[in-house]
């Protein structure tokens, strides 16, 4: 197949941290692979060429977060056939979104010396309250495993298959038994999608809800178990309004239990 005929690949940054940009380049043969499958019209860190598009499928990491960034998101949707948001920041405003829940000027005022130049939204938002988005992939930061998965699936015609269950049953496929009944660790694993191999639970870490709610997450009556377990209420919301705390289920239940 010429390049010409190969469908073309854009990945853009908006307001992260690039780690789900380095899990693409993370892919290493199998990226070999994708490179010789589609053209990568645009991926500021892999290459220096850019391509105009419009784009078969574009890759998005990160927040909207200024008025500049709501701009290009627009043009980028507009340029795109599929839009894909990758990880917690593109899909529920990441870790920058802890702002939400004050006023972002008294960030501004602490961490610059010059305030006076900085020009911000008074929110970090997930790429969807923007544009339509035709696929999420959850993580802080993604899977590989599933971004191959996806990029395949699109390339060949298909829904991509991204498991929708939670991180209990990851641990009980593995064989790890349950930090939470077995030890009382608070773990947001039964309200968490699966994605990450239940890492944190193999090692006695209660899992911290890095791919973010699953389908049926019953997040408040996690939280329930976790007071039952000698939390106070300010540290289940904490525990919610983490790398995810803007996607609706999570910011329901840190809400919930937040004495402020």
């Amino acid at each position: 197949m010429s390049t010409a005929q190969k469908p073309k690949l854009a990945v853009y940054k908006f307001a992260s941290c690039d780690g789900c940009q380095l899990s693409l380049l993370d892919c290493e043969d199998e990226l070999l692979a994708i490179a010789g499958a589609v053209e990568i019209a645009y991926f500021v860190e892999a290459r220096r060429q850019v391509l105009d598009g419009p784009y078969d499928v574009t890759l998005v990491e990160g927040s909207v977060t200024t008025d500049e960034e709501l701009d290009r998101i627009r043009e980028v949707r507009r340029q795109s056939r599929f839009l894909v948001a990758i990880g917690a920041c593109a899909v529920a405003g990441g870790i920058q979104a802890l702002r939400n829940w004050t006023d972002v000027n008294e960030y501004i005022d602490v961490v610059y010396a010059h305030p006076e130049y900085i020009d911000t939204l008074d929110r970090s938002r997930p790429i969807s309250d923007f544009v339509p988005v035709d696929f999420e992939l959850r993580g802080c930061p993604i899977s590989k495993g599933q971004l191959i998965e996806l990029v395949t699936s699109l390339l060949i015609g298909r829904k991509p298959r991204v498991p929708a269950h939670s991180v209990c049953l990851s641990c009980k496929r593995q064989g790890t038994v349950c930090i939470m009944v077995a030890q009382g660790i608070p773990c947001l694993g039964p309200a968490t999608q699966a994605g990450c191999g239940a890492l944190c639970p193999a090692f006695n870490r209660g899992c911290y809800g890095c791919f973010g709610p699953h389908e049926s997450p019953n997040p408040i009556s996690l939280g329930d178990r976790f007071i039952e377990l000698g939390q106070n209420r300010n540290q289940v919301s904490r525990a919610f309004h983490s790398f995810n705390g803007y996607h609706p289920a999570f910011r329901a239940a840190g809400d919930h239990y937040s004495e402020d």
